[in-house]
Formats: structure tokens, sequence, C-alpha cells
């Protein structure tokens, strides 16, 4: 198969807080290093783009030296976690904006839903937007009427297709928005997280149209998203992105593990020794996140130990209801419980969870029983709320763990555990009577 996509040394600098380059004079002065083929002066070598540090550097690379081929009919997952450059990069293949330095070579006509209404005008009804997003997309009037029910039909929105866009729900826009894109009959689809507005029966016919005109149609499909079990299901390979640099591009199974399990922000502990940096607000701040297992931190965790997952937090404010919560996702990214303080214990009403806090540090801990999570690797997110319902912090995949096989069943079951959840239930066997099993 052919290269439809080729990126070489791409890179996007910013300057943060400002429009442009600042000033005429920097414009000017860029503009005569580059006539003369000499360096950006205003790039800084070495300064990638992390977001969680501040620095007293102005410049930023969004993109940095960026390399990667995609070839027609890949479908491609772009992955990794916010301020990676991920939406940055679309952008500048869908020619929104334009990269700083490198070349990109992409052959095909281009579709790209990258925001919510992007291309659409609130005043104009569904079916006035249709025809314009259509025509932005590059298709002629005759072709979107000859595609017009299908793209109706598609949406779902056939119900409100005389009403102006800005009456419609995100949700909606989403739909419309796709339908058109995905009946375009591009070379190359591009789409940034925007079906995760929709409902999951949206969702369920996007992926099936994807998969039908990559896997029928041959076309080449770049997908972004943060839901890893949508990016496993549709894409072949995948791109990982972090600080404005490809991390890894390989088979998607790969590059979803090097993810989530290779990250550095995976661990057995997390410090916020930074007030600064700490997650939270006004309210109160997750300051350290740590898993135990007997007294010992770690992150490999037996099969038969319970282990104890540690929020240390600080009220910032006295009289707030503080209450800490973690999710508990496998390595697909689905969640399979969550848990909160809202209780000391089972039969307490008020536990420390439902009383105000003083100004000062608190530590809760969660204790998940032995046998109750099959060997794997998991990742544990902490939030933070006040009275429940407003968050106040959160430290997404701050812990990662793994947990490991200890024998004791091995002998008993030959092979894996089926599932995520392997709990010892309490069970009993009993000698039946002979007519128990007769029928009558």
């Amino acid at each position: 198969m052919s290269t439809v996509i080729r990126v070489e040394n791409l890179s996007k600098l910013y300057r943060l807080g400002e429009v442009g380059t600042g000033s005429l004079a920097h414009d000017i002065n860029r503009w005569w290093h580059h006539l003369r083929g000499k360096e950006d002066p205003y790039s800084q070598i070495g300064r990638v783009n992390d977001r969680t540090k501040k620095t007293e550097n102005d410049w930023v690379y969004a993109l940095k030296d960026i390399n990667f081929e995609v070839r027609q009919g890949e479908v491609l997952g772009i992955i990794g976690r916010n301020g990676a450059g991920k939406s940055t990069l679309l952008k500048i293949l869908s020619r929104v904006t334009s990269p700083t330095s490198g070349n990109i070579r992409v052959r095909g006509r281009i579709a790209s839903l990258l925001e919510v209404g992007t291309g659409f005008h609130p005043e104009l009804t569904g079916r006035d937007n249709i025809y314009l997003n259509g025509a932005i997309l590059g298709m002629r009037k005759m072709e979107i009427d000859h595609k017009l029910d299908e793209i109706i039909d598609f949406s779902g929105c056939e119900a409100y297709l005389d009403t102006p866009v800005k009456r419609y729900s995100s949700g909606m826009t989403v739909r419309l928005a796709f339908a058109v894109a995905a009946h375009l009959d591009p070379e190359i689809l591009i789409v940034d997280e925007v079906l995760a507005v929709g409902d999951a029966e949206f969702q369920r016919k996007c992926l099936g149209k994807m998969q039908d005109i990559s896997r029928n149609q041959g076309r080449t499909i770049l997908f972004v998203s943060h839901q890893l079990v949508a990016v496993k299901t549709l894409c072949g390979s995948a791109l990982l992105m972090g600080d404005g640099k490809v991390k890894g591009k390989g088979d998607v199974t790969s590059i979803i593990d090097c993810y989530t399990l290779n990250s550095p922000e995976h661990r057995s502990v997390t410090n916020w020794s930074e007030k600064v940096d700490a997650p939270g607000g006004s309210h109160g701040s997750i300051t350290r996140a740590q898993i135990d297992v007997e007294g010992s931190c770690t992150s490999r965790v037996p099969v038969n130990k319970p282990m104890k997952v540690v929020i240390d937090y600080r009220a910032n404010k006295s009289g707030s209801r503080l209450h800490v919560a973690i999710h508990l996702r496998n390595r697909n990214g689905n969640c399979l419980f969550s848990a909160a303080n809202l209780r000391s214990t089972s039969s307490d009403k008020h536990g420390i969870g439902g009383q105000p806090h003083t100004i000062g540090s608190y530590v809760t801990e969660f204790t998940i029983a032995p046998f109750f999570l099959n060997i794997g690797h998991y990742s544990i997110s902490a939030y933070l709320a006040v009275d429940v319902t407003l968050p106040e912090a959160h430290a997404v995949d701050c812990l990662h763990f793994e947990v490991v096989e200890t024998g004791e069943m091995s002998q008993e079951y030959v092979g894996n555990w089926p599932g995520h959840l392997r709990p010892l239930l309490e069970c009993r066997t009993i000698s039946a009577p002979v007519d128990h099993f007769l029928i009558n």
C-alpha cells in the first residue's frame, strides 16, 4: 500500500499568553532568519511542552520533531494524555494552522472533525449546514444532493433538520457533522475526540461506519480518543504522544500497553511535594497517593494479599466537607468500580467523611480484599469533592499496579482465570438425595 501521509521533522512553536509571535519586530526577525536559512531565533532548544511545570520561558513547543508515515487504508489511533500535542498535530494535518518548521505530504482529500460545531453556522438550519459543511469539506452541490437522504438518515436528526443549529445539543451537532464527513467519501478521515459527546448508540454507529470505510473502501483514518477500548477496537496501529513528541508507533496493543503500563505518571506512589503542584482548589488538595501491601509501598500486588490505596489530602478551609473517591480501571481504561469515604464505617452515619473538616492534613485508606481482583494491570485515579457533588481535585491515573499470581490455586485450575474480578466466594456442597434429581 502506498503512503498517503508523510510527516518529517514537524514542529510547532507557540508563545504562551500571546497571539502570534508577540510583535511585528519578532515576525520580521523570524522571517529574516528563515530567509537566510537560519534557525528560528525564538525557538528554545530542549524546551518541551510539559504542562505540569511552570517555567519562566514564554516559548513552548506544542510539537517537536514529529516523524511518521501513514499508509493507505491504515486506521491509526493517536493517544496520549491531555496536552501531549494530539489536537495540534491534527489541526496542522487539516490545514487549520501551519507548522513552524518541517514538511507534510498528503495524498488525497481530507475530511476532519476537530471540534463540536466546526464549520457550522448557528443561525442556519441543519439542512443548510449540511450543504455549507459539505462545501467546506470539498463536496459539490450535486454530490450533496445525491447523498442528502443517506446523511439525514445516518444523523438521526430528521425531525430537527429545518431548525437552526443553535437550538441543537452538542450531541445532535456532532451527529450531523459526522454524517456529512463520513459520506464525503474522503481518502483521509480525521476524527478528534468529538464522538465522546455522543450517546453510546451513536458511538457504536460511528465506529461501525469508520470500520466500513476503512476495510471495504480502503480509506485512511486518524482517530484521536481517550477511550482506549474504542481505539483498540477500531485501529490496527497507534501513535503515542507525550510532551509534544512521538513516544512510540506500532501495533495498537503494544502502544496501549506502553501508554498504560510504562508511562512515568503510573507508579506505586505519587507525591505532590510542592503546594502549587498539588491537584486541588481553595477547599482542599490531594498531596499524596500510594499503594500499600502489608506495610510496604509496591506496584506488584500478590493476588492473595489485601492492598490499601492510601490518599493523603489537606483541608484548606474550615467547615468544608471533603470526600475522597477512587476509580479503578483495567488496562483498557474501563472503570471496574468506584469507592468513596462517605462514611468511616458501614454503620457510621457521621464519620469523618460526613463531618466538616478543620484546616489540616487527613488520610483516607481504601482496602481491597485478597482474591478480589484477577491478575493483570490496573490504574487508579483519585478525586476530592466538596459536599459530595462539587469536584475540587482530580489526579487521573496517579497510581498503577499489577496483581500477580501466587500459585496457590494453579494446581486446582489450569490456565488463566477469566474476567477482571476473581472473588473467593463462600460456597457449600452437600449430598442430595436420589429423588432430588427425579423428574415427576
